[in-house]
């Protein structure tokens, strides 16, 4: 892939058409139309506040914990909504393939972009909670941006390699769908993080080597509360630290290669 390729007038005016057409498709016959983008992940709020901070009790030891809560819905939404929508990308515009010639990367890219606007739309939502609940907000919360950009990283990473592996396997999509199911429990979202380490440190340092877990938890430290556990907290500058990053480098290098090595296919078999 050539930077003036990517880059190029033309490749940018159709991955904003692109972009424009996946918003008016995703919510086209429904009444509230782009409000369930903000509305999806607030009901799930609603729904595990109640049950696991009022019944069980989980969050009370953690300040703000409806903010914390939310952050993490909203994070962990835009991870399995941009990799599922990387993962049907081509499959689902294979038509477009068949008639056009274009860069197949750009279909990818068109999804995960629909799903960052989201993301950037439930995080004036997180913004409106930060207020009402008073949380304190210093210089660092400007470190979200590039956390956020670490986990688009990664969410990209991944499409290109769902969405090539798609192609040939259609049973990738089921697959990925419990692997999510399975992946929101390991990931520290309804629960602190700390309970883990009262339990096993190394337990602990082994969910943050998961990019997803380092993001959320990252952010929540930034913008929320210190008491949020991070892999700098628990490991400090050792190798271990560096295992979130690359993991997202090795996902990149083999997501761009097979995605490169299958494209020339993909209009046969879509």
């Amino acid at each position: 892939m050539k930077l003036s390729n990517i880059f190029s007038r033309r490749n940018r005016i159709l991955l904003a058409e692109l972009v424009r057409t996946d918003f008016k498709l995703r919510y086209q016959a429904s009444t509230l139309g782009y409000l369930w983008s903000i509305l999806n992940p607030l009901l799930l709020f609603a729904i595990l506040y109640v049950v696991f901070d009022r019944f069980l009790g989980v969050g009370r030891g953690v300040e703000h914990f409806a903010v914390y809560l939310l952050t993490g819905i909203v994070l962990w939404r835009f991870f399995t909504e941009a990799t599922n929508n990387g993962l049907k990308a081509i499959v689902q515009r294979g038509s477009l393939i068949r008639k056009i010639n274009f860069p197949k990367y750009i279909i990818v890219i068109s999804g995960t972009i629909s799903s960052l606007i989201n993301l950037g739309l439930n995080l004036l939502v997180v913004l409106v909670f930060i207020i009402i609940n008073g949380v304190d907000l210093s210089w660092q919360a400007l470190l979200v941006i590039p956390l956020i950009l670490e986990l688009y990283a990664f969410a990209l990473a991944l499409a290109f390699l769902l969405s090539a592996v798609n192609v040939k396997f259609r049973d990738v999509s089921y697959l990925w769908d419990v692997f999510l199911q399975a992946a929101f429990y390991a990931t520290p979202i309804i629960y602190p993080l700390t309970l883990v380490a009262q339990k096993s440190t190394l337990a602990a340092q082994l969910l943050l080597t998961s990019p997803v877990a380092q993001v959320i938890q990252d952010v929540r430290y930034f913008l929320i509360t210190p008491d949020s556990l991070t892999m700098a907290q628990l490991v400090g500058v050792t190798p271990m630290f560096f295992v979130p990053f690359g993991i997202i480098l090795f996902t990149g290098v083999l997501g761009a290669w097979y995605f490169k090595k299958s494209q020339g296919k993909f209009a046969e078999e879509v």
